[in-house]
């Protein structure tokens, strides 16, 4: 037996570090970043959800206290919770399946016009504010965009008070989110699609791939499952997580709290100064943690079949 075989595990891995350290120290900036803000953070607030903490005093462990107040003393938390998951099941899947469709029908463009229509799928994601004309478009009174068009057909006799009335402040908000969402995962499926090597169509059409669909399930999806992967972990993560959108649209909080979501309510414990419960946001926080990893993980399990 070579001197390898007879090493233990962890002597081989120290191994394999030595043997690629210039690789190790490249990667150690990022590491540490990621683990001081990011993975550190996310286990204390994980063990902060047991206490409770206000910033002033020291945190005080109460146990499941702050869970059992979330499930059966919070009537608000369960109507977040109901928002988010109609959100997050309708925008997820649109935004994620439009990013895609978009993708592919950019992708069959000449390169130039490819790469000016990118720029306009891509740009309400990446413009700030930008979807704040929503706002003029859904204002309340006679000179809203919309309100002036449905009185000039006829369609209604006075004003609707579009951001106010909570039977359509859902629908404003999913339709203003599939507006944001063709952000980061639609650049992920464009990238991807262009690196599917074009020599797995010939030999498929040999194969027996006879058509478009065929090459789309059997070849092109199967070769972007890494961007077909990320795209959905970055759909799942902001249909979730939707705040920005619905304070600035519809207020903060909401009317009757028809727009208030898993995010905004940890922002109304984390950041209000007459609350600054942050044992009972981090309780929020990570339920919220638990849910987007639920979900990335059933998806992970769908995508693993594409192309099967």
């Amino acid at each position: 037996m070579t001197a390898k075989h007879l090493m233990t595990k962890r002597q081989l891995l120290w191994h394999e570090v030595k043997q690629h350290k210039h690789h190790y120290l490249l990667m150690a900036p990022f590491v540490i970043l990621f683990f001081v803000f990011t993975v550190i953070p996310v286990f204390m607030s994980i063990g902060i959800s047991f206490t409770n903490f206000n910033m002033l005093q020291t945190p005080k462990f109460i146990g499941l206290n702050n869970y059992q107040k979330l499930f059966l003393d919070d009537d608000v938390f369960i109507i977040a919770v109901k928002n988010t998951l109609i959100l997050a099941v309708i925008t997820g899947p649109i935004s994620y399946l439009l990013a895609f469709l978009f993708a592919w029908l950019i992708n069959e463009l000449q390169p130039k016009l490819r790469a000016f229509m990118t720029l306009v799928f891509y740009a309400p994601s990446i413009s700030g504010n930008a979807f704040l004309i929503w706002l003029l478009i859904f204002s309340g009174d006679a000179q809203g965009y919309m309100n002036q068009i449905l009185l000039r057909l006829g369609i209604i006799n006075g004003p609707i008070l579009w951001l106010q009335d909570p039977k359509y402040m859902m629908l404003i908000l999913i339709v203003v989110q599939l507006w944001l969402s063709l952000g980061v995962s639609f650049l992920a499926f464009i990238a991807g699609l262009q690196s599917v090597d074009k020599t797995l169509y010939e030999a498929g059409a040999v194969d027996g791939v006879r058509n478009r669909w065929q090459e789309l399930w059997f070849i092109t999806l199967p070769s972007m499952r890494p961007q077909l992967l990320f795209g959905a972990v970055m759909q799942i993560t902001s249909s979730l997580a939707i705040d920005q959108v619905s304070i600035m649209l519809l207020g903060f909080p909401s009317v009757q709290y028809a727009g208030h979501t898993i995010v905004t309510h940890l922002l109304d414990y984390s950041g209000s100064a007459n609350r600054m419960d942050l044992g009972y946001a981090s309780a929020i926080a990570t339920l919220l943690f638990g849910l987007m990893i639920g979900a990335n993980l059933l998806v992970r399990k769908f995508l693993r079949r594409v192309g099967e």
